[in-house]
């Protein structure tokens, strides 16, 4: 219980726009006493701001009236505050049987009381202590005290209805502005946090693009090979999700960017990769790893001219059976793509293989040897790639964002669920960082001071990769010295 001692003008609320200037994250409990309200509803609605960022949700309860029938005082208590009757159904019998209710209630609360002479509300009591947890800061604005629309929103409403515009339109537009808004409040904890968006002649979003502070600093250190892919519609408007993406010092999956895009066209290709290269501080790719998609295709020569465009391994793979349907031509293939040949070879090999298929003018097999320069091992020799060959590590990622959305979240839904696979993929770094720093690699050849060496760089990961090829050389340097012998 508070003593109340008159009211200070610094903590005096009249209005919203009062509520809406206080920082309710620096407000410490003792300080709530000290405000004072000119009506009921405004203490309710300060009550329940502050709730929301504590992560719950107030509800008016007990009302206390004068004997002339005054309101003299309210209680505003948690959610989860009071009794519940027990669910006991008789079998047969769907009526509620009659049993004693149970408590279940949350002792935080905030009294206030009217000051008879000014007419102002004063807490009289308050209580921040609660016997459940708190939910996720993420999830607070689910809760039925915070779904609300405010005034200027049902306007907007109304006169969209009165213009013609579907309820289902108008759902979706709001929720567009909600995403965008969700972005914003992201931004104030995150100010590197970057994000666009695109929007429709009548207001409709068509494009949005986003990236955290973490993602621009891991693309500034990783960002030489790109590969992205928009094969992924798992959200309640069907739209797209585009995933820019790479590896770091673990050969791990990082993402740099996402975005949700309304089609796959070209202009909305060079939009994403115009936001990309704003967001990255113009930082452009060496390499770019592709499904072969000519929209992509045609946006990144525009875009990232000097950058060397990359088709997936795994897709040519597929085309090649679905296109010639031999598995033997199929396996040939795969060997003239992945093998370390120089040209010379690579083109004998080539036109050994066409010939002996007789698909010499097939118009798949030209196409391939006009762009062979994209995917020919003996033609990109020399390119970095970081170990990419092909985009299947998009199609890992997918099945990993899978579990963390579906298809019945709305936009702001999608992005709040996406960021936790984000920092799960960022957790699986870290696990790798720890093991770089307390692994030790066992030595298999007798290159030992190399191999220090190469432990001291790599991480483990990359150590790993090393590993067999100094083997390898090492087997060779071996036989070579055998036969001199």
């Amino acid at each position: 219980m508070f003593d109340y001692h008159g009211f200070d003008e610094g903590y005096n609320i009249d209005s919203l726009e009062d509520i809406g200037m206080i920082e309710f994250w620096n407000i410490r409990d003792e300080d709530v006493c000290h405000f004072h309200f000119s009506d009921v509803n405004i203490a309710f609605e300060f009550y329940n701001r502050y709730a929301r960022t504590k992560s719950f949700s107030a509800r008016k309860n007990r009302t206390r009236k004068s004997h002339a029938g005054a309101l003299k005082l309210k209680n505003f208590v948690c959610h989860r505050e009071g009794f519940k009757p027990q669910n006991n159904y008789g079998i047969g019998n769907l009526k509620r049987k009659h049993t004693p209710e149970t408590r279940c209630g949350c002792s935080a609360m905030m009294e206030i009381r009217v000051d008879a002479p000014s007419g102002r509300w004063f807490i009289s009591y308050f209580s921040d202590k609660h016997n459940h947890p708190l939910l996720d800061p993420r999830l607070t604005g689910l809760l039925p005290g915070h779904r609300f629309m405010f005034e200027a929103d049902i306007g907007h409403m109304v006169n969209m209805k009165k213009g013609g515009i579907s309820v289902r339109q108008i759902y979706r537009a709001l929720a567009n502005q909600t995403a965008l808004k969700y972005l914003e409040d992201q931004a104030t904890n995150d100010p590197s946090l970057y994000f666009n968006h695109h929007m429709d002649a009548d207001g409709t979003l068509r494009n949005l693009f986003w990236c955290d502070g973490l993602s621009r600093a891991n693309y500034s250190l990783f960002g030489d090979v790109l590969a992205f892919d928009a094969t992924y519609r798992k959200n309640k408007y069907m739209c797209p999700l585009v995933v820019f993406f790479g590896v770091n010092h673990h050969n791990q999956t990082i993402i740099f960017a996402a975005a949700l895009i309304c089609d796959e066209e070209k202009d909305t290709y060079r939009w994403l990769l115009q936001q990309l290269k704003v967001a990255m501080n113009g930082k452009a790719p060496v390499s770019v790893i592709t499904d072969g998609d000519l929209s992509m295709k045609f946006t990144i020569e525009k875009e990232f001219p000097n950058a060397h465009h990359r088709l997936c391994a795994w897709h040519l793979i597929r085309n090649a059976t679905s296109n010639i349907g031999k598995p033997l031509f199929t396996s040939m293939f795969k060997n003239c793509m992945l093998g370390d040949y120089e040209i010379d070879v690579f083109r004998q090999k080539w036109f050994e293989m066409v010939e002996g298929f007789g698909i010499e003018n097939k118009n798949w097999v030209l196409d391939m040897h006009k762009k062979r320069h994209s995917w020919a091992t003996a033609h990109i020799r020399g390119k970095f790639f970081a170990g990419f060959r092909t985009t299947s590590r998009c199609e890992g990622l997918n099945s990993i964002i899978a579990k963390y959305v579906n298809s019945r979240y709305n936009l702001v839904e999608f992005i709040q669920h996406f960021n936790p696979c984000v920092d799960h993929i960022r957790w699986k770094e870290v696990q790798a960082d720890l093991a770089s720093v307390n692994g030790r690699p066992s030595m298999q050849t007798c290159f030992q001071q190399l191999k220090r060496s190469a432990a001291n760089v790599y991480t483990l990961s990359i150590f790993h990769m090393f590993q067999p090829i100094l083997v390898r050389a090492a087997s060779m340097k071996f036989a070579s010295w055998c036969m001199k012998i």
